[in-house]
C-alpha cells in the first residue's frame, strides 16, 4: 500500500507546475546554449582527429606547423566540451578537468621543441672538426674536417659559424618567437603563402642586429684564417645546416652559397646565408621530407676561396642506376657552380673502379662559358671562344685522381658518395664538399619495348640528359619567375630554361621536369631523384616548341618527349618514394595520435565509464558528449518542468520513443505527456522516421540452428547485452530535437546506436554522425554485420571508422537536402539491419539482403517509397 502511495505522490509532483517557470525557462536556454557549444566543439574535435589520422595514413604532406596548429585547436575544442559540461552539471564530474589536463600535458610533452645539442662555441676552426661535431658544425663542414684531419685530403682552410651562433642570433631581439608565430599562422602547402612567409622571415634575419659576441668571434676567426692563408683572403660562405648533406636528406642547393666575399662583408653575408634557412625551396623541402625545424639549425662554413681552373661533381657510383658501380664525373671550366646550379651539362667521364681507375667513357661538350673569380668584380661569367670551348676540362690523369678521391671517401664512409671538387691555379685537386649519394631506385624506368601495344607517336623532342629516371605526363607549365610558380598546377610538367635549385619548391608537385640546360650532376637533378620525379635536361632551344598547357608525356629514361598521353608512360613510371613514411614529423604525429585517438570509454552504462579512466582526448570527447545528452534529458524531470521534460511519442499507439524539444523542434506548444508525429517540426527527425517507416520491415531473418545457438549463447554469456541493465536509457529511444538538429540515442534489442544531425541553411555547419555497436550473435557475425553496413554507407558517400564491432560514419559540410537524404539512409538501416548479424555466416542470405537493401535505398532516394500509413 505504501508503494502505491509513493507512486501517486510522485505522479502528482511531476504534474505540479514549477515554482519559477520564467526562471527555469531562462536556465534551460542557458543550458541549451552550452549544449550547442559543446556539440560544435565535439564536431570540430572529430574533424581535427580525422584530419590528423588522414595525414598519418599518407594522405598529405605536412610539417610541424600543421601538427602543432591541429593539436592546439584540438586541445581548445576538447577543453570547451569539458567546460560546457561543467556548466550543464556544476560539480557533478570533478575528475573531468584534472584528467583532461593530464592527457593534455602528455601531448604537450610529445610536441615540445627539441632540446638544443651540447656546445656553445660560436665559431670552430676547420682544424678542430670531424664527424663527431656534426651537431655543432653541420655535416658539410664536419665532413670537410674529417677529410682534412683524418684522411689527409686537401680542402680549403676555414672555419664554421656554428649552430650555437644561429641560436644566439634567433634569441637576440626575440626573433625566434616572432618566427614561430608567423610559421604557425601560415599554410605551408599554399605556394603564395609560402613565398610571402619566406620573404618575411628572411628579412627578419638579415635586418636583425648581429649580437656583439658573434661579431667579435667572426673577426677573430677571420684573422686566424688570414694568418693561415698568408694574408687577406676572400672567402666563400656556404650553408652547413644541421640535417644537410645527411644520408636521409641532401638539401642539394636548397640553401645559399656566396662566393668571393671580401672581409668587410663577412658579417652581413653570414646573415644572408643564415637567412636562406627560410628560402622557399628549403622550407618546402623540409615539409616534403617531414623534418622538424626545431631539430635543425643553420651553421655556416667560411672557406678560403678557391679560384678554380676547372671543377665539378664526382659520383662514386652511377646516380641513375645503383647496379652500375662505375665512377661518374661531370666537369666544367672555372668554378663548379656551372655544374651544380644547372648552367650546363658539362663534360662527362665514366671510370672503372679498379686500381688504377680507367677512363671508360669520355663525352666532351661544346662549352659556352665559365665562372671565374675577380678581385673587384666578384664572380663573373666569361664567354669561351676558340679551341678551349671544345677541349676537355680534365686530362685523363686528373679524372683518375678525382675518381680515386671519390672511391677513397666511399671506402671511408662505407657508402656511395657525391663529391664536389675543383682544380686550383696551381693544378692541385681541392675537395669542397662530400655527402652520401642516394642513387635513383632501380626499376623506375621501363625499356622502350615495354610499352603496351609496342607503338608510340613520333616524339616532339629527343635527346638530352636523363637527370632522374622514369616517366610522367601532364600539361606543360613554363616557370621563369615566382609569379609563374604561384599558378603551377599539381601534376603538370615543369618546363624550365635552366634547372635552378630554387624550383625544387615545385618538383614535388610535378609529374615530370624538362629543361633546356643542365645535367644529372646539378642540385635540382639530385632533388628530383630524391623525390622520384622524372627529369630530362639539356634539351636545348628545341624545348621552346612545348606550348603552355599542351599535354605531353616525358620519358626521361628513354630521353624523349611525346605529344599527348602515351599509354604505359602516362601514369608516372617512377614509383615515388614515401618521403614522409619514417620522417621525424610522421613519427611525432604517430606518438601524438596515441594520446589523441584511441577510444576506450565505450559503454556509457558501465561503472567504468568515468573521466578518471579516460586514456585519450577521444575518450574525453566521448564522455562529454554522452553525459551532455543525459543532462539535457534530465533537466525537465529534475526541476519538475513539464515544458522541458521528455514526451512520449504517440504513433498509432504509445511507443518507447521519447522526445525532448530543445528549442523549436515542435510545430507548436504540446501539453501533456504525449507528442504525435504531426507535432514534430524537426526536419532531421522527420527524415530518420521516413527512412525507418517508408518500407515495411520484413521481420527477423530466418536463422539456422547454429545462428540461433550463437544468439542464445551471447545473450546468456555477455551481461552487457541484456536489456535488463538498470538504466532508464536501456530500453527507450530518445530524440533531442530543434528545427534543424536531432540527437537520437537508440537501442533496438541488442543493438546500440546514436545518430546526430544538423541540417540547416549554412552548408559548412551541417553534418551527420552515426555510430553503431553491438549485436546478439558471436563476434565474427557482429564484425561481418558492421562491415556489411559500412560498405553500404561508404558506397553512399559516408566517411567511415571501424573498430572491432563499432562503426562510426559521418557526412560533413553537405547541403541541407543532402544531409536529410543521408539521414533517411541511416533511418532505413536502423530498422532493416536488425538481427542481420545472425545470418552473416550464410553467404546466400548476405547476398539476398545486400541486393534488397540496395534496391530499397534506391527507391527511397527516388521518392518511390512512402511511409506506411
Amino acid at each position: 500500500m505504501a508503494g502505491w502511495w509513493q507512486k501517486l505522490r510522485r505522479l502528482v509532483r511531476e504534474d505540479e507546475p514549477p515554482a519559477d517557470e520564467a526562471g527555469l525557462s531562462e536556465e534551460f536556454k542557458a543550458r541549451y546554449l552550452s549544449f550547442r557549444k559543446l556539440l560544435a566543439a565535439n564536431n570540430k574535435a572529430l574533424e581535427l582527429m580525422a584530419e590528423m589520422e588522414a595525414a598519418a595514413g599518407g594522405g598529405r604532406v605536412f610539417g610541424m606547423s600543421f601538427l602543432r596548429a591541429r593539436a592546439t585547436a584540438l586541445g581548445v575544442s576538447v577543453f570547451t566540451m569539458a567546460s560546457q559540461l561543467e556548466r550543464l552539471a556544476p560539480g557533478k564530474y570533478p575528475g573531468l578537468l584534472p584528467r583532461l589536463k593530464q592527457i593534455q600535458n602528455r601531448l604537450e610533452d610529445i610536441l615540445a621543441p627539441a632540446e638544443a645539442p651540447d656546445g656553445d662555441d660560436l665559431v670552430l676552426p676547420l682544424a678542430g672538426l670531424d664527424q663527431r661535431r656534426a651537431d655543432e658544425a653541420g655535416a658539410k663542414m664536419a665532413n670537410l674536417g674529417e677529410m682534412r684531419n683524418r684522411l689527409g685530403l686537401r680542402v680549403p682552410p676555414g672555419f664554421v659559424i656554428t649552430a650555437a651562433a644561429w641560436r644566439l642570433l634567433l634569441e637576440s631581439s626575440r626573433l625566434g618567437e616572432e618566427i614561430w608565430r608567423l610559421q604557425q599562422a601560415a599554410d605551408m602547402e599554399n605556394a603564395a603563402e609560402l613565398f610571402t612567409l619566406s620573404s618575411r622571415l628572411r628579412q627578419l634575419i638579415v635586418q636583425a642586429p648581429l649580437p656583439p659576441a658573434l661579431e667579435e668571434a667572426l673577426e677573430r676567426a677571420y684573422a686566424s684564417l688570414a694568418q693561415e692563408a698568408g694574408g687577406p683572403v676572400r672567402v666563400s660562405l656556404r650553408s652547413s645546416a644541421i640535417g644537410e648533406d645527411s644520408a636521409e636528406a641532401s638539401f642539394a642547393g636548397q640553401y645559399a652559397t656566396q662566393l668571393n666575399v671580401a672581409p668587410e662583408f663577412l658579417a652581413s653575408t653570414y646573415q644572408e646565408v643564415a637567412a636562406s634557412f627560410f628560402n622557399p625551396q628549403a622550407m618546402h623541402y623540409r615539409l616534403m621530407r617531414g623534418l622538424r625545424d626545431d631539430q635543425l639549425a643553420m651553421a655556416v662554413g667560411c672557406l678560403a676561396m678557391v679560384g678554380g681552373v676547372s671543377g665539378g661533381v664526382a659520383y662514386s657510383v652511377n646516380p641513375l642506376d645503383p647496379a652500375d658501380r662505375s665512377v661518374h664525373l661531370t666537369a666544367a671550366w672555372g668554378l663548379p657552380r656551372m655544374v651544380v646550379d644547372g648552367e650546363a651539362a658539362g663534360d662527362r667521364f665514366v671510370l672503372s673502379r679498379e686500381e688504377p681507375p680507367g677512363v671508360l667513357v669520355r663525352v666532351v661538350e661544346d662549352k659556352q662559358s665559365e665562372l671565374v673569380c675577380r678581385a673587384e668584380e666578384g664572380v663573373c661569367r666569361l664567354e669561351l671562344t676558340g679551341e678551349r670551348a671544345g677541349q676537355p676540362c680534365l686530362s685523363d690523369e686528373q679524372a683518375v685522381e678525382v675518381a680515386r678521391a671519390a672511391l677513397e671517401l666511399e671506402a671511408h664512409y662505407g657508402a656511395p658518395q657525391d663529391v664536389e671538387w675543383a682544380y686550383d691555379q696551381q693544378g692541385r685537386l681541392v675537395l669542397l664538399q662530400c655527402r652520401p649519394l642516394r642513387p635513383a631506385e632501380s626499376g623506375h624506368a621501363a625499356p622502350a619495348s615495354a610499352t603496351p601495344g609496342g607503338s608510340r607517336p613520333e616524339p616532339l623532342l629527343g635527346g638530352g640528359v636523363t637527370a632522374s629516371p622514369g616517366s610522367g605526363a601532364g600539361p606543360v607549365h613554363w616557370v621563369a619567375k615566382d609569379a609563374d610558380a604561384l599558378t603551377f598546377p599539381p601534376g603538370a610538367v615543369l618546363a624550365l630554361s635552366r634547372p635552378s635549385p630554387r624550383w625544387a619548391v615545385l618538383a614535388g608537385k610535378a609529374s615530370a621536369l624538362v629543361s633546356a640546360r643542365g645535367g644529372a650532376a646539378g642540385h635540382l637533378a639530385t632533388v628530383c631523384r630524391e623525390y622520384g620525379v622524372p627529369a630530362l635536361f639539356s634539351l636545348g632551344p628545341d624545348l621552346e616548341r612545348l606550348e603552355q598547357g599542351a599535354e605531353v608525356t616525358v620519358d626521361a629514361s628513354g630521353r624523349a618527349v611525346y605529344p599527348g598521353r602515351v599509354e604505359g608512360l602516362d601514369s608516372g613510371g617512377t614509383d615515388r618514394p614515401g618521403l614522409l613514411a619514417h620522417s621525424p614529423v610522421r613519427r611525432l604525429l604517430g606518438s601524438a595520435l596515441e594520446v589523441i585517438v584511441p577510444l576506450t570509454l565505450l559503454d556509457p552504462d558501465s561503472t567504468e565509464f568515468e573521466p578518471q579512466r579516460a586514456q585519450s582526448l577521444h575518450d574525453i570527447t566521448r564522455f562529454c558528449h554522452e553525459k551532455s545528452v543525459k543532462e539535457m534529458f534530465a533537466f525537465g524531470k529534475e526541476h519538475r518542468f513539464p515544458r522541458r521534460a521528455a514526451k512520449q511519442l504517440y504513433y498509432k499507439v504509445p511507443m518507447q520513443w521519447w522526445v525532448l524539444d530543445l528549442e523549436d523542434g515542435l510545430a507548436h506548444e504540446v501539453s501533456g505527456k504525449y507528442v504525435k508525429l504531426e507535432d514534430i517540426a524537426c526536419t532531421p527527425m522527420l527524415a530518420v522516421w521516413e527512412g525507418m517507416t517508408a518500407i515495411p520491415w520484413e521481420g527477423p531473418p530466418a536463422m539456422s540452428g547454429r545462428g540461433l545457438a550463437s544468439v542464445l549463447f551471447e545473450a546468456t554469456a555477455n551481461p552487457n547485452l541484456t536489456t535488463g541493465v538498470k538504466t532508464r536509457y536501456a530500453n527507450r529511444n530518445y530524440f533531442m530535437i530543434a528545427r534543424h538538429f536531432m540527437n537520437l540515442q537508440s537501442r533496438f534489442g541488442f543493438h546500440f546506436c546514436a545518430v546526430e544531425a544538423l541540417a540547416g541553411p549554412r552548408r559548412r555547419e551541417n553534418y551527420l554522425s552515426f555510430s553503431f555497436k553491438g549485436g546478439a550473435a558471436d563476434s565474427a557475425r557482429r564484425l561481418a554485420r558492421v562491415r556489411f553496413v559500412g560498405e553500404i554507407l561508404q558506397a553512399r558517400g559516408f566517411a567511415l571508422e571501424m573498430s572491432e564491432d563499432n562503426l562510426r560514419a559521418r557526412v560533413e559540410r553537405a547541403a541541407q537536402e543532402s544531409i536529410l537524404d543521408a539521414v533517411k539512409v541511416v533511418g532505413y538501416l536502423l530498422m532493416h539491419t536488425r538481427q542481420l548479424d545472425m545470418v552473416m555466416a550464410d553467404p546466400r542470405s548476405v547476398a539476398y539482403y545486400r541486393e534488397k537493401i540496395e534496391k530499397d535505398l534506391d527507391r527511397l532516394a527516388a521518392g518511390e517509397a512512402a511511409p506506411a500509413a
